[in-house]
Order: structure tokens, then sequence, then C-alpha cells
């Protein structure tokens, strides 16, 4: 392991905190993607393996994207289970950020085995809102479920952008995975959007009119989900 990762590992004592109070299956869940403009906003639900121990999984943002694909198997092995859920770039259009997440993660708990009684959220917004879910600051730091559900995340999303270049190969994705950097701003100015991009944001106000065309943001009918 780099040093620079040694004494930073996520563990399992929050989950540990429920699993002794009563709570039969507890998982973890984090996000990637929701400041990209292009590919879909994806969500992991992943339920920790209490018995047996995994080494070197960190928060995603900490690894290297070959770190990250060794591991994804490992995870996969070592989880009870885990689900991914996305919302497209259109649905993220549609909708806007906020709804596209619960939708995101509502399919991705609706994809696990067994509904948790618990669920952990890297972060400060509870984004499933049921009374099940605790959010937890920097969770993919300390959590050991948020943290692996970040790499299962990043690295689906990452096969996703890489996926797209086929289809769309001036833009760079799989260097950028959907992200603004320097030559995706370049492409984006000579060959306009792609049906991939989300086409309500503000970046596509600047970019010509040849490709897919900019989408004027409609306020999403919340009301209307059941989540």
């Amino acid at each position: 392991m780099r040093r620079a990762l040694k004494g930073k590992s996520p563990n399992l004592l929050i989950e540990r905190s429920y699993w002794d109070a009563g709570y039969e299956t507890v998982a973890g869940l984090d996000e990637v993607g929701k400041g990209a403009w292009a590919g879909p906003l994806t969500i992991v639900a992943l339920v920790p393996n209490r018995n047996c121990r995994i080494n070197g999984v960190r928060d995603s943002k900490m690894l290297k994207e070959t770190e990250r694909e060794k591991l994804f198997d490992r995870i996969d092995e070592w989880s009870e289970d885990w689900s991914l859920g996305h919302a497209s770039n259109d649905e993220c259009d549609e909708l806007g950020m906020s709804m596209a997440q619960r939708i995101a993660a509502r399919r991705a708990i609706d994809g696990l085995t067994k509904r948790p009684d618990r669920l952990l959220l890297d972060g400060s917004w509870d984004f499933v809102d049921d009374g099940s879910s605790e959010t937890i600051v920097r969770g993919d730091q300390v959590s050991l479920s948020i943290a692996a559900a970040s790499i299962m995340a990043k690295v689906s999303r990452d096969r996703i952008m890489k996926e797209a270049d086929k289809q769309y190969p001036d833009y760079e994705f799989p260097q950028n995975k959907g992200y603004p950097s320097p030559k995706h701003r370049l492409a984006l100015e000579s060959k306009g959007a792609t049906f991939f991009h989300r086409r309500t944001w503000a970046f596509m106000k600047k970019v010509p009119q040849i490709g897919a065309p900019y989408i004027k943001k409609i306020e999403a009918q919340t009301n209307i989900f059941e989540l």
C-alpha cells in the first residue's frame, strides 16, 4: 500500500453500533457524477460483510484508477450484497439534480436482495429521507461500507464513460469521465454537445448550436414521483 494511504483506513465502527442496537442489515451509499457535464449520476448501495476483513479500501477519491479497478472484484466478493442505481443525463436534465439523486438512490436500494434496516449516506443531505437513513459528513473516510460503495460507484460509472467514447470519441470521456477539462471544452467549442451531455446546464449556453441543442430548464414537478 502507498505510504500516503496508511493510517487512513475506514472501519465498521458505525455499522457495528447499529448491528449491536438490533439492526440486522446496514448499507452504505455513495454517489458519483453529480458535477459532471456528461453521463449519468450513479449511486451504489452496499451491505458490508460483518464477519470478514478486507484491506486497502479507502474513499475512492484517494485512490488511483488502477487501485480502484483492483479493488472492484475484491469488494464484490467481500460484500454481502451491493446494487447500482443510475439517473441518466436526460433524467438529470428533466428532473433536476436533487430529484435525480433521489431516484438513483431508490434504484440502488431497490436492487438489493433485502431492504436494509439502516442506510448510511455520505455527506450532509439526506437524499433518501424515509426515516431509515443517517448522513455522515466525510462518511467515505470513516465508514467502510460507504467507502466500498464509493469505489463500486466510481469504477462502474468510469466504465460507462469509457464505453461512451466508442460513440463520442472526440470528447476524451475515458480521461475526463464527463467532467470539464481543457480538451472536453475544446471539443464542445468545435463540435457542440452530444445527446450524452446534460443540456440544461449553464455550460451549454456557450456551446455552438451544432450537435445536440441546449434545453431550457423547466422546474420538475417533484410531487408526481413516488420514491
